[in-house]
């Protein structure tokens, strides 16, 4: 999870399934914080964002 551009919490998953229920987690626990920005992203594909809340669009 970053606030602004600041890393406050980070955590490493070997199990997708696992990564993706903490990455819902977090949204719900942290995304109310102002200028929370969490992305889920894969080991795997060199470090690619997965998803990312809030959307870019937002």
């Amino acid at each position: 999870m970053d606030r602004g551009a600041r890393t406050v919490m980070r955590g490493w998953w070997s199990d997708e399934a696992t990564a993706e229920r903490k990455y819902t987690r977090w949204i719900g626990d942290r995304g109310g914080v102002d200028g929370a920005r969490i992305t889920l992203t894969g080991e795997a594909n060199g470090g690619r964002v997965l998803k990312s809340w809030p959307p870019e669009n937002r």
